[in-house]
């Protein structure tokens, strides 16, 4: 029974059969898996992870309990104890995988109202990166203990690990910092995947969210990366933080004889007729009226930033065409005005109309503007961006005729 047949023999029947165990239940959970979730992630990524785990787990007890005494056993045995907890960890590295996949198939990121979705998942990956490198870490650490000279000089460690942990935190400070940071935007809600944000002037989407970068995809396929401390100690725009709508403008500056209304019916009309308004806000207003121009905006909204893009391109090119063909008299003019030789101008024998007084000719409530002309107000949606700009309300003063 101590031969070394017999221990080649018992390790190479302990080796196949702990593949052949591993291959049925593999068969089965992945015959299984065709019904759950759950069971066809484990097939497809703890597959080999545990075929190579339960291999070297009984090629190690096979020669510990048969292999006797031979040269180089210890070595041979030592080799095998690593290997196990390596294959193990590598396992659970794979669990946690498992985990993540099985996580982010119960939320949807292709529907119009995905911020929970994009939430879950951004934490989700990101505990999974913090899982994998505790795992590393303490697979490292009980590597070292399973040899002797290193479990003898363990109790010297320990006591001088506070000088040794201040050394490495003020080393590894910087690092220490950007991880903090990370979990702090991850499970804060400030940044999450895809999210369209602004930073150093570039607009782009959250593309990576790591423990220590995140990278930006900018419009043009650039990436920009950054520290995750940026994002906590500078401040940055989120154009989809509580929602994908957002909201653009399109200014234009033109003479004072533009026909303001004309403008914001053929706005309204030009909305109604494209597919990249979401039907939200249309409204054109005279923002700036100083010197020889008026500064018309458009202000419209979309569902997302990229359609906004689009949409305000098309704005944009419409008036351009619009004003030169239709309102040639509205581009913007350098005017000059001669007097005759007692310095008066044409101008002071003009009657001033009356075509744009808001004021009527008899007494009664001033005119309202239409919706289109109004931000704050003039519809639902209007009043609702009103009071949220609205301070708190008044509290009534206390009738002095009660007390």
């Amino acid at each position: 029974m101590d031969t070394p047949l017999w221990a080649v023999t018992v390790t190479l029947g302990a080796t196949l059969f702990a593949l052949l165990l591993v291959e049925v239940v593999h068969r089965v959970v992945r015959r299984l898996g065709e019904r759950s979730v759950l069971l066809r992630e484990l097939s497809d990524h703890a597959y080999r992870p545990l075929q190579v785990a339960m291999t070297v787990l009984a090629l190690e007890s096979a020669v510990r309990v048969t292999g006797g005494d031979f040269t180089g056993r210890s070595v041979v045995v030592q080799l095998l104890v690593l290997a196990v907890i390596a294959a193990f960890a590598w396992l659970l590295a794979a669990l946690a995988l498992v985990v993540e996949d099985v996580a982010l198939s119960r939320v949807r990121t292709d529907v119009p109202d995905n911020l929970r979705a994009r939430k879950v998942r951004t934490q989700v990956r990101l505990l999974r990166r913090v899982t994998v490198a505790a795992v590393v870490v303490v697979t490292f650490g009980v590597m070292l203990m399973t040899f002797p000279h290193v479990r003898a000089v363990g109790a010297s460690l320990l006591a001088s690990a506070g000088i040794f942990g201040v050394v490495a935190a003020l080393a590894a400070q910087s690092t220490l910092g950007n991880i903090f940071a990370g979990l702090q935007l991850t499970f804060s809600d400030a940044l999450r995947l895809d999210d369209v944000v602004v930073v150093e002037n570039e607009w782009g989407r959250i593309e990576e969210l790591t423990l220590t970068t995140v990278v930006v995809q900018i419009w043009d396929d650039r990436r920009l990366i950054m520290p995750t401390t940026y994002f906590t100690t500078r401040p940055f725009q989120n154009w989809t933080r509580t929602g994908s709508a957002v909201l653009g403008t399109a200014e234009f500056d033109l003479d004072w004889s533009v026909p303001v209304q004309d403008m914001r019916e053929e706005l309204r009309i030009l909305l109604e007729e494209s597919q990249l308004w979401d039907g939200r806000v249309c409204v054109l207003q005279v923002t700036d009226a100083v010197g020889s121009m008026v500064r018309i905006r458009a202000l419209v909204s979309a569902n997302d930033a990229p359609t906004l893009w689009d949409l305000r391109c098309l704005v944009r090119e419409h008036f351009v065409g619009w004003i030169r063909d239709r309102q040639p008299t509205s581009l913007p003019r350098v005017r000059a005005e001669v007097g005759d030789g007692a310095n008066r101008l044409a101008w002071q024998w003009v009657r001033p109309s009356a075509a744009h007084d808001v004021r009527p000719s008899r007494p009664g409530p001033p005119m309202e503007p239409d919706d289109d002309a109004r931000v704050f107000g003039g519809s639902p949606e209007g009043e609702a961006r009103a009071a949220d700009f609205e301070g708190p309300p008044e509290r009534p003063e206390p009738d002095e005729s009660r007390t």
